[in-house]
């Protein structure tokens, strides 16, 4: 979670909102390392979790990532729920909470959906004071 942050400070120097995503493989290593980068790519899908895994797929070979995990700092929304389902995440770990747009605990449960192909193990709250501080002050000193 700590590169993951690292990765989310980043994002925030570059104006975008800082989010930091890392997938890690089943020994550990890193395969997959991103910030968002929406505004810069002018592209709505451009979330660290949607670009780690496209690094980590091209690492891989494979657009599946099996037994892997996904390190993030803020819980996915909808869409990278999906597509972290679709890739077939093995668990995801994920900082602070979304109450207004989390896709897999807050207002959504993705992940644990019987109804789709694949679950994922999901753990939430990985130093989730310091992952929401860095969104609380980023958005303090947009508005402010």
């Amino acid at each position: 979670m700590k590169l993951a942050l690292q990765e989310a400070r980043k994002a925030g120097e570059r104006g975008e909102v800082p989010v930091g995503a890392v997938i890690v493989d089943v020994s550990g290593a890193i395969i997959g390392t991103a910030g968002n980068s929406s505004i810069a790519d002018h592209d709505p899908a451009g979330h660290a979790e949607m670009a780690a895994m496209r690094i980590a797929g091209k690492n891989l070979e494979n657009y599946r990532l099996l037994k892997t995990t996904m390190y993030v700092t803020i819980e996915p929304c909808v869409m990278c729920a999906g597509a972290m389902i679709h890739a077939r995440i093995g668990r995801l770990v994920y900082g602070a909470s979304d109450p207004k747009a989390g896709g897999v605990v807050s207002r959504y449960q993705i992940g644990g959906d019987s109804k789709l192909n694949h679950q994922m193990q999901v753990e939430g709250g990985l130093l989730a004071d310091e992952c929401a501080e860095l969104l609380t002050s980023f958005f303090k000193k947009k508005r402010g």
